[in-house]
């Protein structure tokens, strides 16, 4: 098993979350601000147009799912 270090630059903070696919959107934002308390937590739905800049102080956490049935009420 190849394991990249790519998730932590030299100075050993984290940058990357790949144990938190699948996870709720909740739990995300709780351990990537527990890790990294330092950024800012972006919640993006698939398919939205961002901004193309890098901002080492924003990580945006990508959701695609529909959590309950939508009705009308």
């Amino acid at each position: 098993n190849f394991v990249s270090n790519m998730s932590k630059p030299c100075d050993g903070a984290k940058t990357e979350w790949p144990e938190l696919v699948g996870r709720t959107i909740k739990e995300a934002e709780e351990k990537i601000k527990a890790d990294r308390p330092d950024l800012k937590v972006v919640i993006v739905p698939v398919g939205s147009v961002v901004t193309q800049e890098v901002d080492l102080n924003r990580v945006r956490v990508w959701v695609d799912t529909v959590a309950e049935v939508p009705k009308i009420g």
